[in-house]
């Protein structure tokens, strides 16, 4: 489904002016339910300007009251035949100034709750470096005696289904590497096993008939 040019903006926008279900917004912005909760309760994108889909085309006083009116209906987004922006590509996401001292925070987090994440997916996730990475894992950061492990959903520096898209992607790795070293460890068995030895003596004799 096609989601709003700016999603959290919009989200934002709907949030504070219309009395759309959170799982309304949800649907129609791309985002998880605990994220548009997160953004009432004021815990992410704190002074965050809301976008209004009205003026920006997407969306129509009508669709929205539409929608207000029945709990079980789902915002259409307006199309355009105008040019839609490409999506950017691959890389460490940007992150607001505002919220880059938090990094470290949401660095610790990953790196204690999720040790199975590597730290190509939490540069990712966060917007930072490796060498961040790195220095807040070997307590060598410059800031390491007041940095406090804090989820980055929470923070506001990545979205939960960018977090469990991660996870799911580490977890499935780590299943196809702990999958074939099992494999190569019972093919270094059965090469290791030594061929058993039959007594002469002891071998079935052919039958002699009288």
């Amino acid at each position: 489904m096609a989601a709003p040019l700016m999603p959290k903006a919009t989200a934002v926008w709907l949030v504070e002016n219309t009395t759309l279900s959170f799982e309304q917004i949800a649907t129609f912005c791309g985002l998880h339910l605990l994220e548009i909760q997160a953004i009432a309760d004021g815990e992410v994108a704190t002074g965050m300007v809301g976008r209004d889909p009205i003026v920006n085309g997407e969306l129509t006083k009508e669709e929205i009251a539409r929608c207000e009116a029945d709990p079980n209906a789902q915002l259409r987004l307006l199309t355009h035949d105008r040019p839609q922006p490409a999506p950017r590509a691959g890389g460490p996401r940007y992150t607001p100034v505002a919220k880059r001292q938090d990094r470290p925070d949401a660095i610790a987090w990953l790196l204690k709750s999720h040790p199975e994440l590597q730290d190509s997916q939490i540069a990712k996730l966060v917007g930072s470096t490796k060498n961040t990475i790195q220095a807040v894992r070997d307590r060598t950061h410059w800031n390491t005696p007041n940095i406090k492990p804090r989820d980055p959903v929470t923070l506001g520096l990545c979205t939960l289904r960018d977090l469990n898209a991660a996870l799911d992607k580490a977890r499935r790795k780590a299943a196809r590497e702990e999958s074939s070293k099992k494999k190569a460890e019972v093919m270094a068995a059965a090469d290791a096993t030594p061929p058993v030895e039959v007594d002469p003596g002891e071998a079935e004799q052919p039958a002699v008939k009288e």
